[in-house]
């Protein structure tokens, strides 16, 4: 049986690694990725319930992502001036701005699909709750490739908080130079400080 020698070359193998958990995680049942999202949910209950964000980002599903929208509906019901925002791209190769998100409001889709808040004035959210494809346990992730959080995190002074499902677990996401490291991972299987 012949099989193609392991590529060496990193860029390579983080795109195999992405795929992988993208696979993965697209495979789970939705009723269970449902659960599972709502284990999250809870996990991040006692995490943002410790840090205390006025102002906190997320993320629309997207490719069968945790659907964190339930949870971010009753975090704003649960506390009077709260603000959820959206990331929006503007340019790019440009870090990514956020606007303010409320049940219900009108979201055009961008050019990957997702909906996003077509106006409003920019939010600086105190803490973001960041998608994981494959992550390790160092914080380090793997996103879709396009650099997006990568720019927006080296210029916004903000909680970076991981979020994803335990099929995304990888020993080592081989980060590159300008990746930065969650501050927190939340998984169904609980809350994380990466280790150093």
């Amino acid at each position: 049986m012949n099989s193609a020698p392991l590529s060496h070359d990193p860029a390579a193998r983080r795109k195999r690694m992405r795929e992988h958990a993208l696979e993965l995680r697209e495979r789970l049942p939705a009723e269970r990725r449902e659960r599972l999202s709502a284990a999250i949910g809870a996990h991040l209950d006692t995490l943002v319930g410790r840090l205390q964000p006025r102002r906190l980002a997320f993320c629309w599903p997207y490719r069968a992502e945790p659907d964190l929208r339930p949870w971010v509906q009753a975090w704003l019901a649960a506390g009077p001036g709260r603000v959820a925002a959206l990331p929006v791209v503007l340019e790019r190769h440009a870090p990514m701005v956020f606007r303010a998100w409320t049940p219900g409001a009108p979201m055009p889709l961008d050019r990957h699909g997702i909906p996003h808040p077509a106006d409003g004035e920019a939010v600086e959210p105190e803490l973001v709750l960041i998608p994981l494809n494959a992550f390790d346990d160092r914080g380090y992730r793997l996103g879709y490739g396009g650099g997006y959080f990568d720019r927006t995190l080296a210029v916004l002074r903000t909680v970076a908080v991981g979020v994803g499902f335990e099929v995304g677990r990888v020993p080592d996401t081989l980060p590159q130079q300008f990746d930065r490291p969650m501050d927190w991972l939340v998984t169904e299987a609980g809350v994380a400080k990466p280790r150093a």
